[in-house]
C-alpha cells in the first residue's frame, strides 16, 4: 500500500462541512475536430477507460487507520465504478458564462466521497458556440500542480486522432487490489507509532532554523525566536556564512474575504492575451509571473476601494511553487512550497505597483532557493497523526478569527502554447478551479494555454457577492501597464466580464 505523506494528509485534515480540499478545471472543447462533430458523455468516458492503466489515483481509494494512529493509505478500489465518476448535466438557455460559472461553484461546494477513488469529471453541455465544458475535479492529497499537468498529459492529445498507448503499463502503476481489513490497519498503526518519533528527529535540523518562514507556524507565539535562535546555532555548528537571508516581517492584513468561510462558493472566469502580458514584461525589464501578480494586485485594490476596504499595507499572497524533483516525477502526492508575496494593493500607480513587485520577487525567490525543498513537508511531520485534523483546523480557525496568515492564494501555472485535445475536441481554453479556506477566501489560480492566460477565481459566496468584477479589472489593470503603442486585445469574454455588475453576478 502507499501511505500518504503529511503534507497529503493535511489537505484531509482541512476538511469540513464548511470547506473542501479538492482542485480541477474547467477545459471549454470545441466538438467540430470531431468527426461527427459531437463530443458525448460516452466519449469522455471512453476515453477514460481507455488510460486508466496510466491514471493510477484515478483507481486510489483512501484507507484510514483506526484511531488516528499514523497517516492514511492509498489503495486501488477492488470494487471502482467508472460510471459513478464520469457525469453530465446540461445548462439552461440561453447559454452565458454566468451558468456555467454557477454550475462550476455548487459542484465544487460539495464533497468528494472518501468511501470512493477521490475524484469526478462532468460534461457540460449548452455552452455557446456548441462548445461542450469538461470540467474535472479531484482531490488536493492526491496531487499537486505538477502531478496534475501529468495527469491532464494523459488526457489530452496533440491531435485529434489521439495517440497509441503503450501495451503494457509500467508494473508500479497501480496498487494492489487488496482491501485490508481493520484488524490489518490497526496493526499497522501500532507498528507505525514510533515512526512518528524517527519523522520528527529527521526533520528537527532543516525546520527549527527555518521555522518562522512556515507561515502556518510563524504566527505562534515565540516561534521567530526559536528559528533565528536555532539558525545561529546551527551556523556555530557548522561554520561559516548564514545560509538563509534576513527575514522580512510580511505581516497580512485584515479584509472582507479573511473570514470563516461558508460552505458555498462562488466561481469567474476570463482570460488575458499572452502576447499583451509579455509586451509588459518586456517594456518594464520584468517577468511574466510579476505582471500576473501585479495585474492581481490592481484589480483587488479596485474590488477593496469600491467595498471601502483597502488596507494600507499590502496584502499577502500565498504562492505555491514545486519542489518535485525529476526523480520524482509521476509519483503524484504534494511536493509543493508556500511562498509569502506582498500584494501591492496599496500603491496607485500601476508602473511602481509592477517595479515593487518585480523587486519583491527578487527577494522572495533568493530566499526560497536558500530555503531546504522539504521544508513544509517537514514542518508538517510535527504533528502527531492522531490529532493532525483538528490542529489543522484549529490553525486556519484562528486566522480567520485573528491574524491571517494569508489573505489569499495566487498561483500560475505554465502551461503548453500548441493547440490541445481532448477525446478528439479541440481545447479552447482551461480554466482552474482551486481551493479557500477559514481565513483566506479568496484564490486566483492562472494556467496558461495557446496565446492566452486562463484565470480561475474561486471566493467564499457571502463574503465577495460581486467576484465578476475581478475579471474585468484584471484585463483594465493590464491594460494600464501596456505600451502605448501596443493595442489591447484581452479575449472578448475578460471585457465583457466588465460590464456586470453586481447584481447580476450575484443571480443565481
Amino acid at each position: 500500500m502507499r501511505q500518504l505523506t503529511s503534507l497529503d494528509a493535511q489537505f484531509l485534515a482541512l476538511e469540513s462541512s464548511r470547506q473542501a480540499g479538492h482542485v480541477g478545471a474547467v477545459a471549454v472543447l470545441d466538438p467540430s475536430t470531431r468527426p461527427n462533430g459531437r463530443l458525448e458523455l460516452a466519449d469522455i468516458h471512453n476515453m477514460i477507460a481507455e488510460r486508466l492503466p496510466l491514471l493510477p489515483p484515478f483507481r486510489w481509494r483512501l484507507k484510514q487507520v483506526p484511531l488516528g494512529l499514523d497517516y492514511p493509505y492509498w489503495i486501488d478500489d477492488p470494487d471502482f465504478d467508472l460510471e459513478y465518476h464520469v457525469r453530465e448535466l446540461a445548462l439552461a438557455p440561453p447559454p452565458t458564462d454566468e451558468k456555467l460559472a454557477e454550475q462550476v461553484a455548487r459542484i465544487f461546494s460539495r464533497p468528494l466521497d472518501r468511501t470512493r477513488p477521490l475524484w469526478e469529471v462532468y460534461v457540460i453541455h449548452g455552452l455557446a458556440d456548441g462548445h461542450v465544458a469538461v470540467m474535472t475535479k479531484i482531490h488536493h492529497a492526491v496531487i499537486d500542480g505538477m502531478s496534475g499537468a501529468e495527469i491532464m498529459g494523459v488526457l489530452l492529445d496533440l491531435s485529434p486522432e489521439g495517440w497509441e498507448l503503450p501495451p503494457e503499463p509500467p508494473e508500479t502503476m497501480g496498487l494492489p487490489e487488496r482491501d485490508p481489513g481493520e484488524a490489518e490497519m490497526l496493526v499497522r498503526g501500532v507498528l507505525g507509532a514510533p515512526r512518528y518519533g524517527l519523522r520528527v528527529a529527521r526533520a528537527l535540523p532543516s525546520t527549527l532554523p527555518n521555522i518562522e518562514d512556515v507561515a502556518v507556524f510563524a504566527q505562534l507565539p515565540g516561534v521567530k525566536t526559536l528559528g533565528r535562535t536555532s539558525a545561529r546555532l546551527a551556523r556555530l555548528l557548522r561554520g561559516g556564512e548564514p545560509r538563509v537571508l534576513e527575514h522580512t516581517d510580511l505581516t497580512p492584513p485584515r479584509t472582507s474575504f479573511n473570514g470563516r468561510v461558508s460552505p458555498h462558493r462562488r466561481f469567474a472566469f476570463g482570460a488575458l492575451g499572452l502576447s499583451e502580458v509579455k509586451a509588459v514584461k518586456n517594456a518594464h525589464g520584468c517577468t511574466v509571473n510579476d505582471v500576473v501578480l501585479s495585474v492581481c494586485a490592481g484589480a483587488l485594490r479596485r474590488w477593496l476601494i469600491e467595498h471601502d476596504d483597502l488596507p494600507d499595507a499590502p496584502l499577502v499572497a500565498q504562492v505555491p511553487v514545486s519542489v518535485r524533483s525529476e526523480e520524482q516525477a509521476g509519483t503524484y502526492g504534494n511536493r509543493i512550497g508556500m511562498l509569502s508575496v506582498p500584494l501591492f494593493t496599496n500603491v496607485d500607480d500601476p508602473v511602481e505597483r509592477l517595479r515593487r513587485t518585480h523587486e519583491a520577487m527578487l527577494l522572495v525567490k533568493e530566499r526560497h532557493k536558500a530555503m531546504p525543498a522539504d521544508l513544509l513537508q517537514d514542518a508538517t511531520q510535527f504533528i502527531p497523526p492522531a490529532v493532525f485534523a483538528r490542529a489543522s483546523r484549529i490553525t486556519f480557525s484562528l486566522a480567520a478569527a485573528r491574524k491571517p496568515i494569508w489573505n489569499l492564494v495566487v498561483s500560475n501555472v505554465p502551461g503548453p502554447q500548441l493547440p490541445l485535445y481532448m477525446a478528439g475536441a479541440r481545447l479552447v481554453a482551461n480554466y482552474p478551479v482551486s481551493v479557500i479556506t477559514d481565513g483566506m477566501g479568496l484564490n486566483i489560480t492562472v494556467m496558461s494555454y495557446e496565446g492566452h492566460l486562463d484565470f480561475g477565481i474561486v471566493a467564499d459566496r457571502e463574503q465577495m457577492r460581486d467576484v465578476w468584477k475581478l475579471i474585468g479589472w484584471l484585463g483594465e489593470s493590464l491594460e494600464e501597464l501596456l505600451p502605448v503603442d501596443e493595442v489591447p486585445a484581452a479575449p472578448a469574454e475578460a471585457r465583457a466580464a466588465a460590464a456586470h455588475d453586481t447584481e447580476d453576478a450575484a443571480a443565481t
